[in-house]
């Protein structure tokens, strides 16, 4: 995991065996490597033991961290704000010091260093251009798994107003990228063990609900990119019967602290913390899958995504229909937690599949332009027996989660359009169960020979969130259906089809057939029944996989 904040001061003697001085780097030979301001010690040594370091403090049990650290100090302290401009360049030269040194090393890139406003509402910037570009490996065709912390709610008078604010507060810059996972943050943090805090504060959040220091983009325009992706831990805030807010020890993190013979720990909490979080959990991904790219650990890490009930309490609105609720849902708190088992793993009642394609979304038409060129299609293979012998009206969940990295438009040209800014876009459609193959292929090229590139595949299953309420904004789009077994037993193909994009509409800059990859995941899951039924065995015999261990 490469952190890219203020330095580590890799001295202490949980960090020292993750973090050797070959692994310490600068943006600057006169910053030096040492961290001064502390941040960067925080992150590195949440990075590196999660939210469980108090637990492993208790314990005589041997941990095992399958990565290493490396720091990369992009600015001398967290409130360094001289030449703001050159932040994009920075961060382009902080990746490549790391790679240059590091080489054939996968890495999850995390970084908690962002604007102190959200001034840019979503509308890219130099900073997030510059993320999108070195993402989608655009300069040098290498892809990269990125983590950019949302930015907070730092004013404490605003907290108490919480949530209000948080809903007016929006991602900060460089946090519209439209690759980087964007990390806001939830909490769980709701009790206050000091006593003597506890008898005057009390916490503003309760468990499972936005943490007061994240930020949204729920006032955003419609045609810029859902932010955050996702939610992690952040902490919580405290607040007194005169309504002072406090950050509070009992309600954030456990950590490092950059000063070890001061004190050994301290406490990180906000997006910072969260982005570490997510770091993290990627990192472990990607040991367990080596061989997936970027954009597949991205999506595995939205896919199994959830929000919790507090959170959908949280924010609904009776005044709103089911899907604008979700839309809301989506802008506040990206599509959740993830869920680190699911992410790693099928079970018996749950099965995931996993497609890393490449794709040319255009080719020429003529001299003045091009046309949209392929279409994917998958036969997924369902367990058709084992689902029709379930009862009828047994309920099944489909989710499709699609990622892909967009290049962002030369120069700052069409920046306020979408489709000038990124280079193509992909959608996906599901054929529906009443529907043969020939009409569902009819359907989606009907789609893809839309010039218009408002016709999303036409009237298809019934999405839960659906084209028009949100599902294909940015480069990540994720979706779900609810169909009964029958139903899902014959809804059994899916097609993934370009959408327009700079290479297509700028064709005089020839880029209108360039290639471009994509991660598609589905999950088939049967929730919680007493039926006992193994969806996972019939596959996994078709394909020749290994099969899975059940306890007893």
């Amino acid at each position: 995991v490469c952190v890219i904040d203020t330095g580590v001061n890799n001295a202490h003697p949980l960090l020292a065996p993750l973090i050797p001085d070959t692994n310490c780097f600068t943006n600057n030979v006169n910053w030096g490597v040492a961290d001064r301001d502390g941040h960067g010690t925080n992150m590195c040594g949440t990075v590196a033991f999660g939210e469980d370091l108090g637990h492993h403090l208790q314990t005589d049990t041997a941990l095992e961290i399958p990565y290493q650290i490396e720091s990369v100090k992009i600015i001398p302290e967290t409130a360094y704000t001289a030449e703001q401009e050159l932040n994009g360049v920075r961060t382009i030269q902080s990746v490549a010091r790391v790679e240059l040194e590091n080489t054939g090393l996968s890495r999850a890139i995390c970084m908690a260093i962002t604007s102190t406003d959200g001034r840019d509402r979503g509308r890219p910037s130099s900073w997030s251009g510059a993320l999108d570009s070195l993402i989608s490996g655009a300069d040098d065709d290498e892809k990269r798994l990125f983590f950019v912390s949302a930015g907070n709610t730092n004013d404490s008078s605003e907290w108490s107003g919480y949530p209000d604010t948080n809903l007016t507060n929006t991602v900060h810059d460089p946090g519209q990228s439209w690759n980087a996972i964007t990390v806001g943050a939830v909490t769980f943090h709701d009790h206050i063990e000091n006593q003597e805090v506890a008898a005057s504060f009390s916490p503003i959040a309760s468990a499972g609900e936005l943490s007061p220091y994240s930020t949204t983009s729920l006032t955003w325009e419609k045609r810029w990119p859902n932010k955050p992706d996702i939610v992690m831990e952040g902490g919580n805030v405290g607040i007194d019967s005169t309504g002072f807010t406090s950050t509070l020890e009992d309600l954030s993190i456990l950590s490092t602290h950059s000063i070890p013979n001061q004190s050994m720990f301290t406490c990180n909490f906000a997006t910072s913390a969260a982005t570490a979080l997510a770091a993290r959990q990627a990192a472990m991904l990607i040991d367990q899958y080596p061989e997936a790219w970027p954009e597949t650990i991205r999506g595995l890490i939205v896919h199994s995504a959830r929000w919790t009930d507090q959170l959908k309490q949280q924010f609904y609105e009776t005044s709103l229909s089911e899907k604008r609720n979700l839309e809301q849902l989506i802008r506040i708190c990206g599509y959740g937690i993830p869920d680190f088992p699911k992410a790693l793993s099928s079970a018996r009642n749950s099965l995931t599949l996993i497609a890393q394609k490449t794709i040319q979304p255009f080719e020429e038409r003529d001299s003045s332009g091009y046309k949209a060129k392929d279409m994917h299609f998958f036969e997924l293979p369902w367990p058709k027996e084992a689902l029709l012998d379930l009862p009828g009206e047994t309920p099944v969940r489909i989710d499709v989660t699609l990622s892909y990295f967009i290049e962002p438009g030369p120069g700052e040209i069409g920046w306020r359009d979408k489709y000038r800014y990124r280079s193509h876009g992909l959608d996906f459609n599901l054929k529906k169960p009443t529907e043969d193959i020939d009409e569902f292929l009819t359907r989606i090229n009907k789609a893809v020979r839309d010039d218009s590139d408002v016709d999303y595949g036409g009237s298809g299953v019934a999405w839960e969130i659906g084209a028009q309420m949100g599902r294909t904004r940015g480069s990540l789009h994720r979706d779900w259906v609810h169909l009964n077994a029958a139903e899902a037993a014959e809804s059994n193909v899916i097609g993934v089809f370009p959408r327009t994009g700079w290479w297509k509409e700028r064709h005089h800059l020839g880029k209108g057939e360039s290639q471009a990859r994509y991660s598609l995941i589905v999950t088939l899951d049967l929730p919680e029944v007493d039926i006992d039924v193994d969806i996972y065995s019939p596959v996994a015999i078709e394909l020749g996989l290994p099969p899975i261990e059940v306890g007893v």
